[in-house]
Protein backbone atom coordinates (compact mmCIF):
# COMPACT_ATOMS: atom_id res chain seq x y z
CA UNK A 1 0.00 0.00 0.00
CA UNK A 2 3.09 2.47 0.60
CA UNK A 3 4.78 1.32 -2.16
CA UNK A 4 1.52 2.35 -4.41
CA UNK A 5 1.16 5.65 -2.49
CA UNK A 6 5.38 6.51 -3.08
CA UNK A 7 4.74 5.85 -6.54
CA UNK A 8 1.64 7.81 -7.09
CA UNK A 9 3.11 10.34 -5.50
CA UNK A 10 6.52 10.35 -7.38
CA UNK A 11 4.33 9.68 -10.87
CA UNK A 12 2.55 12.89 -9.99
CA UNK A 13 4.89 15.33 -9.00
CA UNK A 14 7.25 14.52 -12.29
CA UNK A 15 4.65 14.48 -14.78
CA UNK A 16 3.37 17.38 -13.26
CA UNK A 17 7.14 19.24 -14.59
CA UNK A 18 7.28 16.83 -16.86
CA UNK A 19 4.18 18.15 -19.26
CA UNK A 20 5.20 21.42 -18.10
CA UNK A 21 8.98 21.45 -19.33
CA UNK A 22 7.26 20.04 -22.72
CA UNK A 23 4.68 22.77 -22.77
CA UNK A 24 7.51 25.27 -22.58
CA UNK A 25 9.58 23.06 -25.62
CA UNK A 26 6.16 23.15 -27.40
CA UNK A 27 5.46 26.76 -27.03
CA UNK A 28 8.90 27.70 -28.12
CA UNK A 29 8.86 25.48 -30.90
CA UNK A 30 5.87 26.56 -32.32
CA UNK A 31 6.59 30.17 -32.14
CA UNK A 32 3.49 30.11 -29.10
CA UNK A 33 3.49 33.59 -27.60
CA UNK A 34 4.20 33.29 -23.38
CA UNK A 35 1.93 36.72 -22.95
CA UNK A 36 -0.77 34.55 -21.99
CA UNK A 37 -1.69 33.03 -18.89
CA UNK A 38 -0.80 29.38 -19.70
CA UNK A 39 2.90 30.66 -21.12
CA UNK A 40 3.44 32.72 -18.34
CA UNK A 41 2.06 29.88 -15.97
CA UNK A 42 4.78 27.64 -17.57
CA UNK A 43 7.56 30.37 -17.47
CA UNK A 44 7.10 30.66 -13.81
CA UNK A 45 6.95 27.44 -12.71
CA UNK A 46 9.71 25.83 -15.04
CA UNK A 47 12.46 28.67 -14.87
CA UNK A 48 13.93 28.16 -12.02
CA UNK A 49 14.27 24.54 -13.79
CA UNK A 50 15.82 25.13 -17.27
CA UNK A 51 17.59 28.59 -16.40
CA UNK A 52 20.83 27.15 -14.73
CA UNK A 53 20.87 24.32 -17.05
CA UNK A 54 20.16 26.61 -20.24
CA UNK A 55 24.34 28.47 -19.37
CA UNK A 56 25.48 24.27 -20.17
CA UNK A 57 23.38 23.22 -23.09
CA UNK A 58 22.57 26.00 -25.49
CA UNK A 59 19.59 25.91 -28.17
CA UNK A 60 19.91 24.26 -31.56
CA UNK A 61 18.43 25.23 -34.84
CA UNK A 62 15.56 27.30 -32.37
CA UNK A 63 14.38 24.69 -30.38
CA UNK A 64 15.33 24.89 -26.13
CA UNK A 65 17.39 21.76 -26.04
CA UNK A 66 17.83 22.38 -22.27
CA UNK A 67 14.43 22.22 -21.72
CA UNK A 68 13.71 19.00 -23.93
CA UNK A 69 16.51 17.24 -22.25
CA UNK A 70 15.59 17.77 -18.63
CA UNK A 71 12.05 17.16 -19.11
CA UNK A 72 14.04 13.73 -20.11
CA UNK A 73 16.57 13.49 -17.32
CA UNK A 74 13.41 14.10 -14.92
CA UNK A 75 11.56 11.75 -16.64
CA UNK A 76 14.25 8.99 -16.40
CA UNK A 77 14.34 9.89 -12.97
CA UNK A 78 10.92 9.37 -12.35
CA UNK A 79 10.71 5.99 -13.77
CA UNK A 80 14.02 5.16 -11.84
CA UNK A 81 12.49 6.46 -8.12
CA UNK A 82 9.47 4.48 -9.18
CA UNK A 83 11.70 1.36 -9.92
CA UNK A 84 13.03 1.61 -6.66
CA UNK A 85 10.04 2.31 -4.79
CA UNK A 86 8.71 -1.11 -5.82
CA UNK A 87 12.25 -3.33 -5.60
CA UNK A 88 13.20 -3.37 -9.24
CA UNK A 89 16.58 -2.16 -10.83
CA UNK A 90 15.94 -0.93 -14.34
CA UNK A 91 19.14 -1.60 -17.26
CA UNK A 92 19.47 1.99 -17.86
CA UNK A 93 19.06 1.48 -21.56
CA UNK A 94 15.47 0.46 -20.91
CA UNK A 95 15.23 3.66 -18.24
CA UNK A 96 16.08 5.98 -21.28
CA UNK A 97 14.37 4.58 -24.08
CA UNK A 98 11.29 4.75 -21.53
CA UNK A 99 11.50 8.12 -20.99
CA UNK A 100 11.83 8.99 -24.86
CA UNK A 101 8.26 7.32 -25.31
CA UNK A 102 7.18 9.03 -22.65
CA UNK A 103 7.89 12.30 -23.76
CA UNK A 104 6.51 11.87 -27.26
CA UNK A 105 3.43 9.93 -25.40
CA UNK A 106 2.80 13.09 -23.30
CA UNK A 107 3.66 15.48 -26.66
CA UNK A 108 0.97 13.86 -27.89
CA UNK A 109 -1.28 14.40 -25.03
CA UNK A 110 -0.54 18.00 -25.11
CA UNK A 111 -1.98 17.97 -28.90
CA UNK A 112 -5.19 16.25 -27.89
CA UNK A 113 -5.13 18.40 -24.84
CA UNK A 114 -4.98 21.64 -27.34
CA UNK A 115 -7.20 20.40 -30.16
CA UNK A 116 -10.05 19.73 -28.10
CA UNK A 117 -9.76 23.33 -26.38
CA UNK A 118 -9.45 24.75 -29.44
CA UNK A 119 -12.69 23.08 -31.01
CA UNK A 120 -14.24 24.51 -28.17
CA UNK A 121 -13.63 27.85 -28.30
CA UNK A 122 -14.17 27.87 -32.10
CA UNK A 123 -17.74 26.87 -30.95
CA UNK A 124 -18.09 28.50 -28.07
CA UNK A 125 -16.16 32.01 -28.38
CA UNK A 126 -13.54 32.20 -31.49
CA UNK A 127 -12.63 35.47 -30.33
CA UNK A 128 -11.50 34.56 -26.75
CA UNK A 129 -8.15 35.81 -25.69
CA UNK A 130 -7.33 32.38 -25.17
CA UNK A 131 -8.14 30.61 -28.58
CA UNK A 132 -4.75 32.28 -30.57
CA UNK A 133 -2.47 30.37 -28.33
CA UNK A 134 -4.53 26.75 -28.71
CA UNK A 135 -4.58 28.05 -32.45
CA UNK A 136 -1.00 28.56 -32.47
CA UNK A 137 -0.23 25.02 -31.16
CA UNK A 138 -2.46 23.22 -33.55
CA UNK A 139 -2.44 25.07 -36.91
CA UNK A 140 1.29 23.32 -37.35
CA UNK A 141 -0.57 19.92 -37.28
CA UNK A 142 -4.12 20.89 -39.19
CA UNK A 143 -2.36 22.87 -41.93
CA UNK A 144 -1.61 19.96 -44.09
CA UNK A 145 -4.53 17.98 -43.61
CA UNK A 146 -6.71 20.64 -44.54
CA UNK A 147 -5.10 21.02 -47.70
CA UNK A 148 -6.66 17.64 -48.36
CA UNK A 149 -9.35 17.99 -46.68
CA UNK A 150 -12.09 20.65 -47.43
CA UNK A 151 -15.00 21.74 -44.62
CA UNK A 152 -18.09 19.87 -45.11
CA UNK A 153 -21.24 22.03 -44.88
CA UNK A 154 -19.17 24.67 -43.16
CA UNK A 155 -17.81 22.08 -40.39
CA UNK A 156 -13.96 21.48 -40.66
CA UNK A 157 -13.25 18.32 -39.80
CA UNK A 158 -9.91 18.11 -39.52
CA UNK A 159 -8.94 18.39 -35.92
CA UNK A 160 -11.17 14.80 -35.56
CA UNK A 161 -9.09 12.98 -38.74
CA UNK A 162 -5.74 14.27 -36.78
CA UNK A 163 -7.44 13.16 -33.30
CA UNK A 164 -7.95 9.62 -35.18
CA UNK A 165 -4.49 9.75 -35.92
CA UNK A 166 -2.89 10.82 -32.89
CA UNK A 167 -5.21 8.12 -31.28
CA UNK A 168 -3.68 5.36 -33.52
CA UNK A 169 0.26 7.01 -32.82
CA UNK A 170 -0.80 6.15 -29.03
CA UNK A 171 -2.00 3.10 -29.72
CA UNK A 172 1.64 1.94 -31.77
CA UNK A 173 3.36 3.43 -28.72
CA UNK A 174 1.84 1.78 -26.17
CA UNK A 175 2.53 -1.69 -27.43
CA UNK A 176 6.22 -0.77 -28.29
CA UNK A 177 6.87 0.05 -24.78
Amino acid sequence: MFGQIGVYLVDTVFVFFVVLLLARFHFQWLRVPFRNPVGEFVLATTSWLVMPVRRVIPGLAGLDLATLLLAWALQCLAIWIKAAIVGVEPALPAVLGIAALDLLRYSLYLLVFAILVQVLFSWINPHAPMAPVFNAMTAPFLRPLRRFIPPLGGVDLTPLVLLVAIQIVLIVLANVG
